[in-house]
């Protein structure tokens, strides 16, 4: 079995994830879904077919955090250290065409949020920093183009 890496905060919320799920989310779906069926005809029941649907979502998404819990193999960013690019680090880079600043950690694939600037180690920009030091320059092919980055710190914690 392969092992994907996430950080200790990101297993963490995975665990809390799974917990609601299973102790908070799937008990009001199932009791939805029995209110529901005391309604009568469910062919046409409209809150029946939703309820279901939305259990089918919560088992599927159980099903999807145990498989990464179990494949899971936490590292804590707070143990390394040094200026090379690695999994876990939060870098700060430039674009050398704007000279837009942007800070990232580099994380799991299920922990990835952009919106939280959390970058999946997958992820064609991760890929490129990864084993580089403060001061490298690296080049990303992106959908809009090649994109210049200068790495201007790392910093693990």
């Amino acid at each position: 079995m392969n092992q994907v890496p996430v950080t200790k905060t990101g297993y963490q919320r995975l665990e809390a994830e799974l917990k609601d799920l299973k102790s908070v989310q799937r008990p009001a779906v199932i009791e939805a879904i029995a209110t529901a069926r005391a309604h009568g005809d469910l062919s046409e029941n409209a809150e029946y077919h939703a309820a279901r649907e939305q259990q089918s979502f919560i088992e599927g998404r159980i099903q999807q955090l145990e498989a990464a819990i179990g494949k899971a193999q936490i590292i804590d960013p707070a143990t390394l250290s040094g200026n090379t690019v690695k999994f876990g680090a939060t870098v700060t880079i430039v674009d050398e065409d704007t000279d837009e600043e942007e800070t990232w950690q580099i994380v799991g694939d299920f922990e990835a949020d952009t919106d939280k600037k959390r970058l999946s180690i997958s992820a064609p920009v991760a890929r490129a920093l990864i084993g580089k030091s403060v001061g490298d320059s690296v080049e990303v092919s992106t959908p809009k183009g090649k994109r210049g980055y200068e790495i201007l710190k790392v910093v693990f914690q």
